[in-house]
């Protein structure tokens, strides 16, 4: 097949064919039309691809893949053994007609109806309830594609052509970074609602890579994110396994167009049907999961900051929270999460959690679950963050380390709020900047202005409030001013200014002007130097 276009182009053919929705709708609308589109040009494209292939032909491109696709499905003598031989693959099946390549061909004929597209749509729906509702956010016929049938119509064609040349059954693992790229691009236009479904890939890399450290040969590693957004969290987990194809991924979302961008985002990544298990659902009203298996090797979370939830007197009998006696404020749901994602960590996992700074110092139930927790040694580590290196908030937030069954009760403070890049919109972490708090955390040792180890005698004698400034001292001595020469340098700056005035005043004395106008200013002017006491 041709296509072997690097990464780079890629990820800009991609990108541009944002530009035809961009004036119609802000990113996190159109963001679902674009990633939804290109899913199914991915699903078309591959099933394509396969049917080639197990039909012992040979095709240089998609339009070639598609006549013989098309002649095959024509052919009663293949069709039946065709057909069950993609369904076993890939669980769906695309008729002929309805493949990308074939509703793009339609548009250069002016042929193109969204139905078309739409029932496309609905046939993958239908086929599995791994794709169960996967286009719901699609709107095909929303008002903003365009004031008319005809105008939505050309709209969609529009980005489908900007498609067209791309074959994407070929990308492979170049693919998925991609569609991570496009998230990243729409949680850079989208402000405040990127919080919703999009981590940073450098605080992504951070936590995973702490979360897995000495379990990257680990088979079955398994990675749960109960606020998982799109997904980017629980994948940057293949990344760093050198078993990626044994990961099990549990997640769970509780807005329903972010859920399906994280199913799309799994399956692009050829994430196994039978190692993805995520669930659509409000994390702290239910708990999930509640069947084999409830804990996990790893716990990454970057929930909603200081989200309101509903905070029942009934959840002090919930298993999750009851041995704290008390619970979250309902202003404030951080521990809330914390807790939840605690509760499901295994003996031996490792949890790591993006929070605001308050769940460090806050008062109240929030101090007397802070308490209990320092004092089982839940807490390794606490990480201070950049501010503004996240697009939906500019406050700066801490990364919280939790293990079980410590033998300590110790806590190792990172103070890495200055290691960072400024960018024109975000400030970022660059890779040297990971390093020094990977390789701190892992020596666990303090260092002057940067790290402190502290041990629960401390931590008890500051009220258990661990606010890292507490720990970590930061402050820089201004240098020393000696007075002496002080008054010497002000003295001689008087000594210069003088001069400098006397050689102004000598050059207007000198000043001549043939008008009579500029003549009395420049009197007006001597008579100001002199009476000034500027001489």
């Amino acid at each position: 097949m041709v296509s072997n276009q690097n990464s780079k182009n890629l990820y800009q053919a991609l990108w541009s064919s944002a530009d035809i929705l961009r004036s119609k709708m802000d990113a996190n609308e159109y963001k679902n039309y674009l990633l939804g589109i290109v899913f199914y040009k991915y699903l078309s494209d591959r099933m394509l691809v396969f049917a080639v292939d197990i039909l012992e032909e040979s095709a240089s491109d998609l339009e070639e893949a598609q006549v013989i696709f098309t002649k095959a499905m024509d052919d009663g003598e293949v069709k039946d053994d065709l057909i069950y031989a993609l369904k076993d693959e890939f669980s769906y099946l695309i008729e002929p007609s309805l493949t990308f390549t074939a509703l793009v061909h339609d548009v250069y004929r002016g042929k193109f109806q969204l139905e078309d597209l739409a029932q496309g749509f609905r046939n993958i729906e239908q086929s599995n309830e791994l794709f169960e509702n996967l286009f719901e956010d699609v709107d095909l016929y929303s008002k903003k594609l365009g004031a008319t049938p005809q105008k939505q119509n050309q709209t969609i064609a529009n980005v489908m052509k900007e498609l067209a040349d791309l074959d994407l059954a070929h990308q492979g693992d170049i693919l998925g970074d991609a569609y991570e790229y496009l998230i990243s691009q729409f949680a850079s236009e989208s402000g405040k609602k990127a919080g919703e479904f999009y981590t940073p890939q450098p605080i992504s890399e951070l936590m995973t890579r702490i979360a897995i450290d000495g379990k990257e040969d680990q088979k079955g590693f398994s990675v749960y994110d109960p606020t998982m957004g799109s997904g980017s969290l629980l994948l940057n987990v293949r990344r760093f396994s050198n078993e990626k194809g044994f990961i099990n991924y549990f997640g769970q979302e509780l807005n329903t167009s972010t859920f399906n961008l994280a199913r799309m985002n799994m399956i692009l990544h050829g994430v196994d049907s039978a190692n993805q298990h995520l669930r659509n659902g409000d994390t702290l009203d239910g708990d999930w999961p509640t069947e084999e298996p409830t804990n996990f090797d790893a716990v990454l979370m970057n929930p909603p900051y200081s989200a309101k939830w509903s905070g029942e007197k009934g959840f002090l009998d919930d298993p999750r929270f009851s041995m704290y006696g008390v619970l979250a404020p309902k202003s404030k749901a951080d521990f809330a999460f914390l807790l939840h994602g605690y509760y499901h960590l295994k003996e031996s996992g490792v949890m790591a959690i993006i929070l605001p700074h308050g769940v460090l110092f806050r008062g109240n139930a929030e101090g007397k679950i802070r308490e209990i927790l320092l004092r089982n040694g839940a807490i390794d580590t606490v990480i201070g963050l950049p501010a503004n290196i996240f697009f939906s908030t500019s406050i700066p937030t801490t990364v919280i380390i939790l293990k079980k069954n410590r033998p300590n009760q110790d806590v190792l403070f990172i103070d890495a709020s200055n290691g960072f890049t400024k960018g024109k919109n975000q400030n970022v972490l660059e890779p040297n900047h990971i390093e020094a708090i990977i390789d701190t955390y892992k020596k666990r040792v303090s260092i002057e202005k940067y790290a402190h180890l502290a041990t629960f005698d401390e931590i008890k004698e500051n009220d258990f409030n661990l606010n890292i400034p507490r720990y970590v001292d930061t402050f820089e001595e201004e240098e020393s001013i000696h007075l002496g020469e002080l008054a010497q340098e002000i003295a001689a700056t008087n000594d210069s200014l003088a001069q400098a005035e006397k050689e102004l005043a000598t050059l207007f004395g000198e000043l001549v002007s043939t008008s009579p106008e500029i003549e009395k200013e420049l009197a007006q002017f001597r008579q100001l130097l002199h009476g000034g006491g500027l001489e």
